[in-house]
């Protein structure tokens, strides 16, 4: 049975891989379709956990709820396979892509497929966040907390800040209601203690490449606009890349499917050839393996607990409220014609209407955009 099981999450996660165009919005929606809609590998509930738990450790969210998946279908093999399977595909891409760049200077031409790709991905979110919603929206309580985090979201405030603020003020709430004092929060997440390394070389070694992407692998909260700021203050301050390869990696990520965070393959590339690429991509994905295998048997542990339980809803209603506020965003700058709308409007009757369509067929909007910019 874990045989098969294994089988199950490699086919499933290769699949993610390979048509995970959108950032970790749009992949923890298609995980959610593909596991609680379609296969019911999980309950609605446990899926809203293992969200809200991703986003209290530090690293990619997308790529972290794959492990957590994998773990809780096929055990600590599963956690490896779904991790490798949905980063392996990104990866080879990426790096074939920096192959081409390094030889010719430029990027393909892709412009006109993402923009198909990014109104499609819009419905998937869409599609996900509404029985998420219904799910951690316990009360009207939770339901104004998460207005306020979707607002501060769109204010832009900090994410992890969000996160851990509504959940603390939640419990605190709770606890103040019932006007019962309570041990406090004890410590259970698997912060890296890892120290910042300066590594003042003139030209990187694949040591301190791998040390570099270890660290802000081990470190970095939020998106993948986080990891780019990071990597420039890194990186192209310290000389050790330019900005202009800085933005070209900033693309790469943004029209290859799969974790965003595989742009980290097409840096290390033009730092250090493909020994390179493979070192920088091992640095900033180890540490989410290393977190979630700490972290998920805890998760069923603090939904058992009382108090927990609070912080948990109050995390799970930030979470969908950031991933509403993602997709506000990605509305306002890119249905910003008829055809995208169009794109928009077809997707979210699909989605909507047909729940167990693979959402692999968001490749379909990256071929209408295709044809429809000509």
């Amino acid at each position: 049975m874990q045989a098969g099981n294994l089988k199950e999450v490699a086919r499933l996660f290769l699949q993610f891989g390979l048509f995970g165009f959108g950032g970790p919005a749009a992949h923890i929606a298609m995980m959610h379709r593909a596991i609680v809609v379609q296969r019911k590998w999980m309950t609605e509930q446990h899926f809203l956990d293992l969200v809200g738990a991703t986003n209290l450790i530090p690293g990619p969210n997308s790529t972290e709820m794959a492990i957590h998946i994998g773990r809780e279908r096929a055990g600590t093999n599963g956690l490896i396979v779904a991790g490798i399977c949905f980063i392996l595909p990104a990866v080879i891409l990426t790096g074939f892509l920096a192959y081409l760049y390094k030889e010719y200077g430029q990027l393909p031409a892709v412009q006109p497929f993402i923009y198909g790709i990014k109104p499609a991905i819009i419905a998937i979110i869409l599609a996900a966040v509404y029985p998420l919603a219904q799910k951690s929206f316990k009360s009207v309580g939770l339901a104004l907390l998460g207005l306020a985090v979707l607002i501060l979201s769109l204010l832009h405030l900090n994410e992890l800040a969000l996160m851990f603020g509504a959940g603390f003020c939640w419990m605190g709430l709770q606890v103040a209601r019932k006007a019962v004092q309570k041990p406090g929060l004890p410590g259970f997440f698997p912060f890296p203690l890892l120290q910042s390394m300066q590594i003042a070389l003139s030209a990187a070694s694949n040591t301190s490449v791998f040390w570099i992407f270890l660290k802000i692998g081990a470190l970095l909260y939020g998106s993948g606009y986080v990891l780019f700021a990071f990597l420039d203050a890194e990186l192209v301050a310290k000389g050790l890349l330019s900005r202009t390869q800085l933005i070209d990696a900033i693309a790469v990520g943004q029209f290859t499917p799969g974790p965003v965070f595989s742009a980290v393959t097409f840096i290390g590339y033009q730092m250090n050839g493909w020994s390179g690429a493979a070192m920088a991509t091992l640095g900033v994905f180890l540490p989410s393996f290393v977190f979630v295998a700490l972290l998920n048997p805890l998760v069923r542990r603090m939904r058992n607990s009382k108090n927990l339980a609070v912080f948990l809803d109050a995390v799970n209603v930030a979470s969908v409220a950031i991933i509403g506020a993602v997709c506000i965003e990605m509305g306002k700058s890119t249905l910003t014609d008829a055809r995208a709308i169009a794109i928009c409007l077809i997707s979210m009757v699909l989605t909507f209407g047909f729940r167990q369509l693979n959402s692999a067929w968001v490749v379909v909007g990256a071929l209408l955009g295709y044809l429809l910019n000509f």
